[in-house]
């Protein structure tokens, strides 16, 4: 089920946003000060291409001031719009039956794209 999920999901939109963010994460790695958050971008990227079967896990790392302070640089600088885009999709897919899980899928790419420092993506 997982498979259908992703295929649709990669055919209505997935697929684009994905190569947005891979396009965002090169942009960012051209300079050594943004690579940071270009891995980051990859990191979303990845989860935005399969999002179904995965899950986001709060990592023992994200305690830290680097990770507080790059999520609150990652946050002013584009990381809370993606985080409203996402939920705002999600309410819109969530009026329809058919489109329940597909705004489960961006509610957990809200958690992502709002703070992705000390996050890891795990098969679910």
């Amino acid at each position: 089920m997982n498979f259908i999920g992703n295929l649709i999901w990669l055919i209505f939109g997935g697929l684009a946003s994905a190569l947005g963010y891979v396009f965002g994460g090169l942009v960012l790695c051209i300079t050594v000060v943004g690579m940071p958050w270009g891995l980051q971008c990859f990191k979303v990227a990845s989860m935005v291409l399969w999002p179904f079967g995965k899950k986001v896990i709060t990592t023992s790392s994200s305690n830290g001031c680097l990770p507080m302070l790059c999520n609150i640089i990652w946050i002013l600088c584009g990381g809370l719009y993606t985080a409203i885009v996402h939920i705002v999709f999600a309410f819109l897919l969530g009026i329809t039956v058919i489109g329940i899980p597909f705004a489960k899928q961006h509610l957990k790419l809200v958690e992502l794209s709002l703070m992705p420092f000390g996050k890891v993506i795990v098969d679910a």
